[in-house]
C-alpha cells in the first residue's frame, strides 16, 4: 500500500476547514434590510403621529369637539417627549343610556390610545357613535401636536410662554355657567378664579366648597388636568372646560407673539385703552359698561347705560358708583352685587366681563 505524504494531508485538511467556514457563513442569518427599513418606517410614522418627525413635543392638546347623534365628544391628550402618556374625554354623551355607554367606552378608548400611540384604535362594541366621535377628536388633537412640532413649539397648553390675563369661554352645566379667568406669567398659571359659577340653593354650598380647591389645583398643575371635586362634579367639569379654553387662548397669544417678550401687551398691558362692553338686558332696562385699562389694570369703570325711570333712578344712583369702584378695586367682573339693585348689578357684571374679554382679560 502506498503511504500518504504528510504534506498532502496538511493541504487536504486546510482545504476542508476553509470549505466548512464558507458553508457556515453562507448559512448564518443576516440582517434583513427590508425588515429594518419597515421598522424604521413604523417608528417614523408613530413619531409623526405624535409630534412630527424629528421634533420633540411635550404638552397638552385638546382636539376639536366632534358632534355625534347622541352628543359631543372631545378628547384631550398629554404628550411627553413624543409619546402619548394620557388620553381623556373632556366631553362625552350624557343622559339616559348614554351614561352607561360612555362609562363603558371611554376608559377603553383612553387605554387603547396610550397602548397604540395613534388614532387607529378599535371601536367599542355598543358605543359606535361615541367611539367614532372620540377618534375624530383624537385625530384633531394629534394634528395640533403635529402643527406644534412643525412650528417649532414644544409646549402644550399651560406651558406656553405667555403673560397676561385670559378668560375662558363660559361652560354651561346642568346647574349654571362656569367661567374661569387665569393670570399667566412666564408661561405659568399664577392665579385662577371663577368669574362665573352656579348659584342658588345647594349650588351656593357646592360652589363655595369646590371653586377654591379647583383654583388651587389649576395653579399647582399648570394645566386643566385637575381632579374633579367630590360632590361638585358638574361644577368641576365646567371649570375644567373653561380653564382649558383660557389656556388655549394663552397658548395662541404666545404663538402669535412677536418675540419682544412683552406678551402682556396682548391683554391690554402695553398702553391705556378704553373698551365698551356689550349691552346686557335686564328686567328694568339695559346696562352697558365702559372701562379704561392701563398696564393691565382697570383704571376707570363707568356705566354708559343703566335703568331709568321711577324707582330705577334711585337704584341706579345708589348702585352704579359702588359697582364702578368695585370694578377698579377688583380688576375683574368678580364683584359683589349691590343690595336692592340685583338686576342692575348682574347686568353690570355681564357687560363688564364683555369689556374685559375685548381688552384681553
Amino acid at each position: 500500500m502506498r503511504k500518504s505524504h504528510p504534506l498532502r494531508r496538511v493541504v487536504l485538511a486546510t482545504a476542508a476547514t476553509v470549505s466548512g467556514i464558507v458553508l457556515l457563513l453562507s448559512l448564518k442569518p443576516s440582517a434583513d434590510p427590508g425588515a429594518a427599513q419597515a421598522a424604521g418606517a413604523g417608528a417614523s410614522a408613530q413619531e409623526a403621529a405624535q409630534g412630527g418627525s424629528g421634533a420633540v413635543v411635550s404638552g397638552t392638546m385638546t382636539g376639536d369637539a366632534a358632534q355625534t347623534q347622541y352628543g359631543a365628544v372631545q378628547v384631550r391628550i398629554t404628550v411627553v417627549n413624543n409619546k402619548i402618556t394620557k388620553s381623556e374625554a373632556v366631553q362625552a354623551p350624557k343622559g339616559g343610556t348614554s351614561d352607561q355607554k360612555t362609562a363603558l367606552a371611554v376608559p377603553k378608548l383612553n387605554a387603547d390610545v396610550v397602548a397604540k400611540q395613534s388614532p387607529d384604535i378599535d371601536t367599542v362594541s355598543g358605543a359606535t357613535y361615541t367611539s367614532e366621535g372620540y377618534k375624530k377628536s383624537l385625530q384633531s388633537a394629534i394634528d395640533k401636536a403635529n402643527a406644534s412640532a412643525g412650528s417649532g413649539s414644544s409646549q402644550g397648553s399651560g406651558s406656553a410662554q405667555a403673560a397676561g390675563t385670559f378668560t375662558g369661554d363660559a361652560a354651561q352645566t346642568q346647574y349654571g355657567a362656569v367661567q374661569v379667568r387665569i393670570t399667566v406669567a412666564d408661561g405659568k398659571i399664577t392665579k385662577a378664579e371663577a368669574v362665573q359659577a352656579p348659584k342658588g340653593g345647594t349650588s351656593d354650598q357646592k360652589t363655595a366648597l369646590a371653586v377654591p380647591k379647583l383654583n388651587a389645583a389649576a395653579v399647582a398643575a399648570g394645566s386643566a388636568d385637575i381632579d374633579t371635586v367630590s360632590s361638585a362634579t358638574y361644577t368641576s367639569e365646567g371649570y375644567k372646560k373653561s380653564l382649558q379654553s383660557a389656556l388655549d387662548k394663552a397658548k395662541a397669544t404666545a404663538g402669535s407673539s412677536s418675540g419682544s417678550g412683552d406678551a402682556g401687551a396682548a391683554s391690554g398691558a402695553a398702553q391705556a385703552k378704553t373698551v365698551t362692553g356689550a349691552v346686557a338686558q335686564t328686567q328694568y332696562g339695559a346696562v352697558q359698561v365702559r372701562i379704561t385699562v392701563a398696564d393691565g389694570k382697570i383704571t376707570k369703570a363707568e356705566a354708559v347705560q343703566a335703568p331709568k325711570g321711577g324707582t330705577s333712578d334711585q337704584k341706579t344712583a345708589l348702585a352704579v358708583p359702588k359697582l364702578n369702584a368695585a370694578a377698579v378695586a377688583a380688576g375683574s367682573a368678580d364683584i359683589d352685587t349691590v343690595s336692592s339693585a340685583t338686576f342692575t348689578s348682574e347686568g353690570y357684571k355681564k357687560s363688564l366681563q364683555s369689556a374685559l374679554d375685548q381688552a384681553g382679560g
